[in-house]
């Protein structure tokens, strides 16, 4: 008789555990923070040292996040693939790769950049890591408000690697990213409700529904819009990011009227138009800051 063996993982498996799209467009969010932090360019071992550490520590953090969620994982469509809810990588192995890499992170956040960094880079891990996963997001409606302040962090983590400090500046860029989480998630929770029912996960539109959730997600955007100013109202950007952040926002708010009114398809049109607004917002923001107009 035949034996059943287990999956095989693979280096993809492991890459997949890291959720390489999320860390990228933090990495974006760091790097736009590290040159607003500084009239001229960075240090080039700042840039180098501080987005691979603070890529590593991020990525530990979604390892742990698979690990956490695997039950959950697999018995939702979205997620149900994922290596470790598949069995493809053990969570004892992962709980190595999360450690090697958070570990990784930390020492060269600490060597080559400076303490606070590192120290805001392990406060977020475990804000993530552990208080959202294993309890957050399972606790409160609110869990994505909360929890959002976590994801939010990666630009103030590029300023303060270049200046040291937690400045005004760096703490607009994390405003921006905390208002926009909430409409971006609850878009996918609108869109995936039935993956979230079968887990019982108290998201928004679950435990509120659907038209309550729309309207909130139409007041956070309104508040991610007027946020988005910020920048320029302080004198951190110009001309060029006031009017793209506005014409983006302008496309956010569209779609938030368009989900209010409950067509269908606009949950995920939103969600994918959410991801599309950050990361030109911040483009723009870097753009704007090199062009110095």
């Amino acid at each position: 008789m035949s034996e059943t063996r287990a999956p095989t993982a693979s280096w993809r498996d492991y890459i997949e555990l890291t959720k390489p799209r999320v860390v990228l467009l933090m990495l974006l969010c760091a790097l736009v923070g590290m040159f607003l932090a500084s009239p001229s360019a960075p240090p080039a071992v700042v840039i180098v040292a501080g987005l691979l550490g603070i890529a590593l520590v991020a990525a530990s953090a979604a390892v742990v996040n698979h690990i956490a969620d695997a039950r959950v994982d697999a018995r939702m469509a979205r997620t149900q693939d994922r290596p470790i809810a598949q069995g493809r990588v053990r969570s004892g192995a992962g709980c190595v790769f999360a450690g090697v890499l958070g570990v990784g992170g930390m020492a060269v956040l600490l060597v080559w950049v400076n303490p606070l960094t590192a120290w805001l880079n392990l406060a977020s891990w475990a804000g993530y890591g552990l208080f959202y996963t294993l309890y957050l997001k399972r606790a409160t409606p609110q869990n994505i408000v909360i929890g959002g302040l976590f994801g939010a962090a990666p630009p103030l983590f590029g300023w303060t690697a270049v200046t040291g400090n937690i400045e005004m500046g760096g703490l607009v860029l994390l405003l921006i990213i905390f208002l926009w989480t909430p409409p971006h998630f609850w878009a996918l929770a609108l869109d995936r409700r039935s993956d979230y029912e079968k887990v019982d996960m108290p998201m928004l539109p679950i435990t509120h529904g659907d038209a309550y959730t729309r309207r909130q997600i139409l007041y956070y955007t309104i508040a991610l819009v007027v946020a988005s100013a910020l920048p320029f109202a302080i004198g951190m950007s110009g001309v060029l990011y006031l009017l793209g952040a506005l014409l983006l926002g302008a496309g956010y708010l569209a779609w938030a009227m368009v989900l209010l009114r409950g067509k269908p398809g606009a949950a995920k049109a939103a969600f994918r138009y959410s991801i599309i607004y950050l990361t030109a917002l911040f483009a723009i923001l870097l753009i704007d800051h090199q062009l110095d107009i």
